[in-house]
């Protein structure tokens, strides 16, 4: 499959949401080619800051779900995350567009939480109360869906990118789990 990439430096994963503002030609291009090409959303490699190649492997699919002329007159789009792709091969387009070829990953298995990793869940709700604003982009959170709240927190956790991106290539979110209440317990 083929996708326009959009490097980013924050990860958006399969139901996530992420409100942006498109100003670049690329970019701008990227967005109005949105429903005859799609895109993946990339975390930028920060290793590589000049290279073409500047960007993480696993990337997300995205789709617009709004968009609007933001005050300082620059586009705004929110988008919604809907599956995992590894990035097989990349190449850039005469305006600087990067474009690659990708492959779809499969998605992580929904599932209930388990009674000891409620605490993730509970956590991230005071996340969500902590930030109105993200939580705003939810209008109904699945609070009891381990890969939702597992994803969740890799997109907002101050991990390294390199151990996010191990944990988006796993198979299932069984690792994410493990981490993040490894995490929780450490810090209570």
């Amino acid at each position: 499959m083929k996708l326009a990439l959009f490097p980013l430096s924050a990860h958006l994963l399969p139901g996530g949401i992420m409100p942006l503002r498109i100003f670049e030609p690329r970019y701008q291009r990227m967005v109005a080619e949105a429903q005859e090409r799609a895109f993946a959303l990339c975390m930028l490699d920060p290793r590589q800051p000049e290279a073409m190649r500047n960007m993480y492997p696993i990337a997300t699919r995205g789709r617009i779900i709004d968009f609007d002329l933001l005050p300082d007159g620059l586009l705004g789009i929110t988008v919604l995350g809907l599956d995992r792709v590894r990035i097989c091969d990349l190449w850039q387009e005469s305006d600087g567009l990067r474009v690659g070829e990708v492959e779809l990953l499969p998605p992580w298995q929904t599932g209930r939480l388990s009674a000891d990793q409620h605490a993730l869940a509970k956590a991230l709700q005071d996340v969500f109360n902590d930030y109105p604003e993200y939580a705003a982009l939810y209008a109904q959170p699945d609070w009891e869906d381990a890969s939702w709240v597992a994803q969740r927190w890799l997109e907002v956790l101050p991990i390294p990118v390199e151990q996010k991106q191990w944990l988006l290539a796993a198979r299932d979110n069984q690792p994410a789990l493990s981490l993040l209440s490894g995490l929780l317990v450490a810090s209570h």
